[in-house]
C-alpha cells in the first residue's frame, strides 16, 4: 500500500489550466496539446476561500440558510461554499421530499411557512431529473408560490411567507418554469464542461443584479436541460446588438436575464444558453452553472456574495425578521453528518471500560466482546534476503493454499514502468493466523451481523454469534464500536507503519448501494457483503528499506506473553529464498501438454460480454443523460469463466452462504501440515486428468503481468479475490487526514502510445477530463459530509500516470476530520468517511443515487458483488487504506456448475467453479458506443489473460 498522506499539507491548491476542458471550441488546444503549465488558482470551493474572518468575539447571532437538497452528489460542496464564503452563516439541509413536510397533510402550509420563517434565505439545489416532474423538485414548487403578504396565505401553504431564494441548476430550471419559461433539452449536454459566463458587470436592471462588479470568469456546467425564455426567437441582429439579451423576453415578462453561455455547435449554429436570471416581482435568483465546482473560477464566488447581500437588503427593506427557535424545533439538519460513535445506543470507549469493572457487566459480556480489548503491540524486524518478494514470503508462511488469507500488496513497488514514485506503493501487508482470527460478516438487509471464530490456540471451536444491529444504528456503528474498544490511540507512541493490526477484508458494491438507501431485490444467496477479519498477527514489508516487520497484537489480560510465533516467523523469513517464483512456472503443464491430456469437457469456458448488447446499453445510458437523469453513468458488464475445481474448499464454508434448497459438494479434507511445508506450488488434484492452477497461481500470474500499487489476494468469507487494482479509494492517517484518489480516463499502452507525453495528449480532451471532473466533485461532496465546510481540498487535478499496461488520469482530493472533542463518543474517524462514501463514485457516476438506480435497471439487476466494491484495512492506530476492486477476478465457493464428462467408463458429471471479471467505463454525453466497448475490453484484457496463460 502507498505511504500515508502528509497530514501537514494544507496549502491552497494551484492547478494547471486545461484548455480542452475549458473550451471545446478551441479544437487545436483541446486535442493536440497537453495542459498549459501556466498555473492559476481555481475556485476556493475546494479550499477555504481567502477571507479574513474573526467570529470569536462576535455577539450577534449567525444568519441561517436553508438548503433544499434534490439528492445531487454536489450538494455538500454548495453548503460548504456558502458556509466558508459568507460571513456568519450556518447552513441547514432539508430534502425536497422530506417526510416531515408532506404536502398532502392538512397543516402542510402552516408547518412549511414556519420552517422557512427560521431562515434568512433559501437555496434550491441541483439534482437529477426535470422540473416537469414534480417528484424531482418536490418542495421547490411550493417555494416559488410564496407570496409577500403572509396575511394572504391559503390553507394549502402556497401563499405567504416570502423570502429570498437562489436556485442552482435544477433549482434554476424550476424557477424558469415558474416564471413562464420552458425547460428543454440542449442540442448536446454539457456535463463537466467549463465555459465562459457572459454577463454585464454594470448595474444592469437596477437593484438585484448579482453579477455587479464581477469580472469575466469561467464556470463548470452540469446539465442536459436548459431554461427557454424565448431567446432563440430573437433575431441574430437584435441579439448581437446586445440590448435584447439583457431584457425580459416576450412571454416571460417576470424573468430578467443576467448571464448567458453561447455554445458553438457542430452544425455551426450558436446555442444561446441562459445562465443567470432574476425574478422581477419576487426576491428570486437563479444560476444554471455550478458555482461550487472545483473548476469554477474563484471570481465566480462574488456572484454568491452579491446574492446574499441582496437577500439581506431585501429582508431589511421589508422589515422581515427571522424567527429564532431551538435546535430541536427545526425540521432541517446540519449539513455535516453526526459521527458513527455519537449515534450508538450502547456504551463505548471509556464509558464501557468504566461499566465493565463491575462484576455484573463483565459477566454479561459475551465471548466476542471480550476478545482483543485493551490490546498491546509487539514486533520484530528482519532484513529480507536479496530478491525475496511478497509471494515468496506468502509461500514460506504456508498461506498460498490456505482457505483464509489476506494479502495487500504494492506489486509494482519495484517496477520500472514509471519514474513517478507516487504510483508505486511502499508497503505490503500479509495477514497471518486467520484461522484463529475473529471474523465479522454482514449480509446487506439483515437486522444482524455475525461474529465467527474457527480456532483458539489450535483447538477447533467454531463459535458463531449473531448481533442485533439496532442499538448500533447499522453495521458501521457496530464496526465503529468494536474498533474504538480496541484502539491503540490516545498518546501511545506507535511504530511508523501503515498497519499494526485491526480489521482487514472486503466490502461489496451491493453494501454501498444499501448505504445510499437503494433496495436490493431477489438476492438468491446469503453471502457476506461486509467481511472483515480482526487481524492480530501480520507481516508488513517495507519495499523501500527491504525490511519485514513481524508483529502481533496481544492482550496482557488474557494472552500468554509468548513471542514464539514472531521468533519462528523471523527465522523462516531470514532463510527464505526467491526460488518459489521459478518453481511456480516450472511446475505448471505447458499449453501443449494440456491440450493432449485434458479432456475437452473439462477445459476452461469463457463467456465475454456481447458487443452489440453492450453498445446498446451505452446508448441507453446516453438517453438517460440527455433527459437530465444523470451527468455520467459508470456502466459495467461481467465476463464469466468456468473451469475445473482448483482450491480445496472446507465443507463448512461451502455450505455457509448458499440458499437452503441448494446443495454443494464437499471437498477432500485439507492437510494443513503438508500445505505449510509445500514451497513451490498450490496445485491441488481434481477429478480431471491435468492439475488445475490454483487461485494463488492466478494471482501470481496477474501480479507479474500487471503489477499494481493496490494488488490484493483474499480468501475470506467464502470469497476468493485476485486483484491488480491501480486505484486507491480512501486512505486516512492517525491525525484524521483523509485522501481519496478517483481514477477516470484510460488509454492502453501500444506502439502509438508509449510515453507519458503521448498519453497526456490523448487524455487531456473534453470527454476524458469531464469524466474525471464529475467524479472529483462527487468525491468532494462525500468528504464534505464528514469533514465539514472548508476542510476539503484538491491537491492534484487531472494528472496522468503511467502503469504497466495503461496510462490513467487521476485526481487527489484530501480532507481533514473535525478535531476530537473532549467527548470521545462524538469523535469522527476514518470509518465515518468510508461509510459515507460507498459505493465508490468512480464506479457509479453522478449524481450517485439516481445513477446507481439507473444502472441497476440497465445492468438488469445483476450483482457486481466484489467488483466495484473496496478492499483494505482499518488499523488500531487509527489509520486505514482502501482500494477500489477493479482489474480483478473473483469467485464464490458456493457457486458451481455441473458439466458432463465423457470418460473411458462412459459419461459422468463434474463440478466446475465459476469466476467473474467485471469491466466497464464512464458513459457521458460525449461517449461513442464503439469507444466505450473498446475501453471495456481494454480493461477486461489484463485479468482475462491469466486464464489464457495458465489454461
Amino acid at each position: 500500500m502507498d505511504d500515508q498522506p502528509n497530514s501537514e499539507s494544507n496549502t491552497n491548491m494551484v492547478t494547471p489550466t486545461h484548455p480542452s476542458l475549458i473550451d471545446s471550441s478551441s479544437s487545436e488546444s483541446s486535442s493536440s496539446h497537453p495542459p498549459s503549465s501556466e498555473p492559476h488558482i481555481t475556485n476556493g470551493n475546494h479550499v477555504s476561500p481567502t477571507k479574513t474572518r474573526n467570529n470569536e468575539n462576535r455577539k450577534e447571532k449567525k444568519h441561517k440558510i436553508l438548503f433544499l437538497d434534490a439528492y445531487d452528489s454536489f450538494s455538500n460542496n454548495i453548503t460548504s461554499l456558502l458556509t466558508t464564503l459568507l460571513d456568519d452563516v450556518d447552513v441547514y439541509v432539508l430534502s425536497i421530499d422530506s417526510p416531515l413536510l408532506n404536502p398532502a397533510s392538512p397543516d402542510f402550509g402552516q408547518r412549511f411557512r414556519r420552517e422557512l420563517a427560521q431562515y434568512t434565505a433559501v437555496v434550491c439545489g441541483p439534482g437529477p431529473g426535470s422540473p416537469d416532474n414534480d417528484a424531482d423538485v418536490g418542495l421547490m414548487n411550493y417555494v416559488w408560490q410564496l407570496q409577500l403578504d403572509a396575511a394572504e396565505k391559503g390553507s394549502n401553504g402556497g401563499e405567504g411567507g416570502l423570502l429570498p431564494v437562489l436556485g442552482i441548476c435544477l433549482g434554476f430550471q424550476s424557477l424558469v418554469k415558474y416564471g413562464g419559461g420552458e425547460v428543454k433539452r440542449l442540442k448536446r449536454g454539457l456535463h463537466g464542461m467549463v465555459r465562459e459566463v457572459l454577463h454585464r458587470p454594470d448595474a444592469n436592471g437596477g437593484d438585484g443584479n448579482i453579477f455587479r462588479d464581477v469580472k469575466p470568469f469561467k464556470a463548470t456546467l452540469y446539465h442536459s436541460l436548459c431554461g427557454d425564455i424565448g431567446q432563440h426567437e430573437v433575431s441574430e441582429a437584435d441579439w448581437r446588438e446586445g440590448g435584447t439579451k439583457w431584457k425580459p423576453i416576450k412571454g416571460c415578462a417576470d424573468l430578467l436575464p443576467l448571464a448567458w453561455v453561447e455554445e458553438e455547435r457542430d452544425d455551426g449554429e450558436v446555442e444561446r444558453i441562459l445562465m443567470g436570471v432574476k425574478h422581477l416581482r419576487k426576491p428570486f435568483w437563479g444560476l444554471q452553472y455550478h458555482p461550487e465546482s472545483v473548476c469554477t473560477e474563484q471570481e465566480g464566488n462574488k456572484v454568491i456574495e452579491n446574492w446574499f447581500k441582496e437577500a439581506l437588503r431585501w429582508n431589511e427593506a421589508r422589515g422581515r425578521v427571522v424567527m429564532e427557535v431551538g435546535e430541536g424545533e427545526r425540521l432541517a439538519h446540519q449539513a455535516t453528518k453526526p459521527s458513527l460513535l455519537s449515534r450508538l445506543q450502547v456504551p463505548v470507549g471509556d464509558e464501557q471500560t468504566t461499566l465493565s469493572t463491575t462484576t455484573t457487566t463483565s459477566e454479561r459480556k459475551i465471548w466476542w466482546e471480550r476478545m482483543g480489548t485493551r490490546p498491546e503491540h509487539r514486533s520484530a524486524t528482519v532484513r529480507l534476503p536479496h530478491g525475496v518478494q511478497v509471494s515468496d514470503v506468502v509461500e514460506e508462511l504456508g498461506l498460498d493454499g490456505s482457505d483464509k488469507v489476506v494479502v495487500l500488496e504494492s506489486a509494482n513497488a519495484t517496477a520500472t514502468a514509471s519514474a513517478r514514485a507516487d504510483v508505486r506503493g511502499r508497503y505490503s501487508i500479509i495477514a497471518a493466523g486467520l484461522e484463529e482470527a475473529l471474523r465479522l460478516e454482514y449480509h446487506t438487509g439483515d437486522e444482524y451481523a455475525t461474529f465467527k471464530l474457527q480456532k483458539v490456540n489450535g483447538l477447533q471451536v467454531d463459535l458463531s454469534e449473531r448481533v442485533f444491529l439496532g442499538p448500533y444504528g447499522g453495521i458501521w456503528g457496530l464496526v465503529a464500536s468494536f474498533q474504538e474498544m480496541r484502539s491503540l490511540g490516545g498518546g501511545v507512541e506507535l511504530p511508523d507503519l501503515p498497519f499494526l493490526g485491526g480489521f482487514m477484508g472486503f466490502i461489496t458494491y451491493e453494501q454501498g448501494l444499501s448505504d445510499i438507501d437503494i433496495h436490493l431485490e431477489n438476492r438468491q444467496h446469503h453471502r457476506p457483503d461486509v467481511c472483515l477479519a480482526w487481524v492480530t498477527k501480520s507481516v508488513v514489508i517495507d519495499h523501500t528499506l527491504g525490511l519485514a516487520h513481524i508483529q502481533e497484537l496481544y492482550s496482557s489480560d488474557t494472552d500468554l506473553d509468548d513471542d514464539a510465533w514472531m521468533r519462528s516467523t523471523a527465522d523462516r523469513l531470514l532463510s527464505t529464498s526467491a526460488h518459489h517464483q521459478h518453481q511456480f512456472l516450472n511446475n505448471l503443464p505447458s499449453p501443449a501438454k494440456k491440450a493432449k491430456t485434458r479432456r475437452p469437457s473439462t477445459s476452461t469456458s469463457i463467456q465475454t460480454p456481447l458487443t452489440k448488447e453492450y453498445e446498446a446499453r451505452v446508448k441507453t445510458c446516453q438517453e438517460f443523460i440527455a433527459a437530465g437523469d444523470s451527468y455520467e453513468l459508470c456502466l459495467t458488464d461481467q465476463t464469466k469463466i468456468t473451469r475445473p475445481l482448483s482450491d480445496m474448499i472446507p465443507s463448512a464454508t461451502s455450505q455457509e452462504h448458499h440458499a437452503p434448497q441448494q446443495q454443494r459438494p464437499t471437498s477432500p479434507t485439507f492437510n494443513r501440515k503438508q500445505q505449510q511445508r509445500r514451497r513451490s506450488s498450490s496445485l491441488v488434484p481434481t477429478t480431471t486428468s491435468t492439475p488445475v492452477p490454483s487461485s494463488w497461481h492466478l494471482y501470481k500470474t496477474l501480479r507479474s503481468r500487471q503489477p499494481a500499487p493496490f494488488a490484493s489476494y483474499l480468501r475470506l468469507g467464502g470469497a476468493t479475490l485476485v486483484s491488480a487494482s491501480p486505484e486507491r479509494f480512501l486512505t486516512y492517517d492517525r491525525h484524521g487526514r483523509c485522501s481519496m484518489r478517483p481514477m477516470k480516463g484510460t488509454v492502453r499502452k501500444s506502439e502509438a502510445v508509449s510515453t507519458l507525453e503521448q498519453a497526456e495528449k490523448i487524455l487531456h480532451v473534453p470527454k476524458e477530463e469531464a469524466e474525471n471532473l464529475m467524479i472529483v466533485d462527487l468525491v468532494r461532496h462525500d468528504l464534505h459530509s464528514i469533514c465539514g465546510a472548508g476542510n476539503v481540498e484538491v491537491s492534484d487535478l487531472l494528472k496522468v500516470e503511467e502503469y504497466q499496461s495503461v496510462f490513467q488520469m487521476i485526481t487527489v482530493v484530501e480532507g481533514q476530520l473535525p478535531s476530537p472533542s473532549s467527548d470521545n463518543k462524538k469523535k469522527y474517524t476514518g470509518l465515518d468517511v468510508l461509510a459515507a462514501s460507498l459505493p465508490p463514485g468512480s464506479m457509479t457516476g453522478a449524481p450517485k443515487k439516481r445513477s446507481c438506480e439507473l444502472l441497476q435497471q440497465i445492468e438488469q439487476h445483476r450483482e457486481r458483488s466484489l467488483y466495484s466494491g473496496v478492499v483494505g484495512y482499518m488499523c488500531v492506530s487509527g489509520r486505514g487504506d482502501w482500494s477500489v476492486t477493479i482489474r480483478s477476478l473473483f469467485r464464490w465457493d458456493d457457486e458451481r456448475v455441473t458439466v458432463q464428462v465423457q470418460g473411458e467408463d462412459g459419461q459422468s458429471e463434474e463440478e466446475h467453479e465459476v469466476w467473474h471479471i467485471g469491466a466497464g467505463g464512464a458513459v457521458t454525453i460525449l461517449s461513442t458506443p464503439e469507444g466505450e466497448r473498446e475501453e471495456m475490453f481494454t480493461k477486461l484484457a489484463g485479468p482475462l489473460r491469466v486464464f489464457a496463460d495458465l489454461g
